[in-house]
This record gives structure tokens, sequence and C-alpha cells, in this order.
């Protein structure tokens, strides 16, 4: 990092710590260096430094461990504004985004999946029903969300696949809401998969839409 001018300092010192995280520098889960060091490579106060680290903490790009040190937890302001909408939405409106997504999902997944995204997703199947016969909801919830994450990536859309990520919290919250009835036994995801690997489009597509009403009724 560059040495900074002594006018603006906090200023300063977020913007360099800011393009140290954006540029991928410190990826998520770095933990970035003390405040002492980063005084000195920035040629500042510590005091300067602190109130850097705590304007981005409040942005949601770091966070401070007590008695640890402070960590990259995002590297998009962005992403981090979204996260928290979410975090605030009702779940009807995360079931009215999913409609749009999980369909397009299904019916792109069915045209262009290959061998190896079908394995995959059978994998994460594999995964939560094992979860569900141990009674383990975390892990259930985990495998379940993968699994449409997996479509979504077998759809070959990188757009798709990004903003299904960018609500991959509110869908595993989602799963975790419905606590232990999210274990019952059922066939629609399975039947999701068979449809995609049959190429099957409309098909896919006419689950997805099942899949999603019967979470709506549950709500």
């Amino acid at each position: 990092m560059r040495n900074v001018a002594r006018t603006s300092l906090v200023d300063s010192a977020i913007e360099e710590l800011r393009k140290e995280i954006t540029s991928g520098a410190w990826p998520v889960g770095t933990k970035i260096p003390s405040e002492s060091r980063l005084a000195e490579s920035l040629g500042m106060s510590r005091l300067s430094v602190r109130e850097a680290v705590r304007v981005l903490a409040h942005a949601g790009l770091l966070q401070t461990r007590q008695g640890d040190g402070t960590y990259v937890t995002a590297t998009d302001e962005s992403q981090v504004a979204l996260r928290r909408r979410l975090d605030r939405a009702a779940a009807m409106d995360i079931i009215d985004v999913r409609r749009g997504l999980d369909l397009v999902a299904a019916r792109l997944a069915a045209v262009r999946r290959t061998g190896e995204d079908v394995a995959a997703m059978r994998e994460a199947l594999a995964r939560r029903e094992a979860a569900a016969r141990a009674g383990d909801l975390d892990g259930f919830a985990d495998a379940d969300v993968d699994f449409h994450l997996l479509v979504a990536d077998a759809a070959h859309n990188a757009l798709l696949a990004d903003l299904y990520r960018s609500i991959r919290d509110a869908l595993r919250d989602s799963v975790r809401d419905k606590e232990h009835a999210a274990l019952a036994p059922d066939r629609s995801h399975e039947d999701l998969l068979e449809a995609i690997e049959a190429g099957e489009a409309a098909r896919a597509v006419e689950v997805s839409v099942a899949l999603l009403d019967d979470q709506e009724r549950e709500l």
C-alpha cells in the first residue's frame, strides 16, 4: 500500500483499505494486519486506522473479533446491502423472487446440463436424504440449498448463478425456519433431478412450480 498524505486521513485510510479488499489482495476470511502495522504502512496514526476499520466494519466488509483481530467478511458493499435486505425480507417475498429464478434455472438446466452437473446434483440429494434420516436440520438445509445452487450452475448462465448465490443465506434460513417439518420424506427434488437429467424442460419447470407452491402453503 502507498504512503498516505496527512490530509483527510480517515477517508484516505478507508479508501486504501477498501482497495485491498475489493482488489482481492485480502480475500474473504483474511485476517488483516494489526492497527500498528497498518498505521506504519499508511504513514498515519493508529487512531485514524482504527476509525477506518470501524467504518468498514459498519459497512459489512470487515469484522473485528475481540482478542483475535479483524477479518474480511465481504468484498462488495452492494452484496452486503443485498444480504441485509434479504435478512429483512418476508418469506413470501423470497418465494416470489425464487419463482423467477427457479423456473429459469430448471428450464435451462434441462437443456444445458452435463453429466458432471447431474452427478453433483445427485450427490447433494444423497446428502440431503442422509441428513433427513439423521434428523440433522443444519445438514439438511445445507444440502437442500446446495442442490438448488447446482441446478442454477447447470443452467450455465453466470449471471443466473450469481443471482442465486446472492440469496443463499435467505434460502437456507427459509429451509431451517420450517424446523423438523422440512425433514419429512418427499420425492419432489428427485423428480426435478430426473426431469433435468432427461432433458425434459417443461416437466422440470412444472416440478419447480409445484415445489414453490408447497413452500407457499407451508407459510
